[in-house]
């Protein structure tokens, strides 16, 4: 199935979960935002929310400094 990731059509394999496609974007561990169609997506439902095929999703990810 294919989304949109951050702009960029991406295909993927049916039935990931935002918490399957933060591991395959190496970003487990991270303080990250997820916006899936326009909704902010909490951590805890991470997991349990499915992509589906035309999903659009913005993945932002903090990078610490000073």
């Amino acid at each position: 199935m294919r989304i949109h990731l951050n702009g960029e059509a991406r295909d993927i394999q049916d039935g990931l979960s935002i918490a399957d496609l933060l591991v395959q974007l190496d970003l487990t561990g991270r303080r990250v935002a997820v916006e899936l169609n326009l909704d902010i997506v909490p951590r805890s439902q991470h997991a349990e929310t499915r992509l589906r095929d035309g999903d659009r999703l913005e993945v932002v990810h903090a990078i610490g400094g000073g």
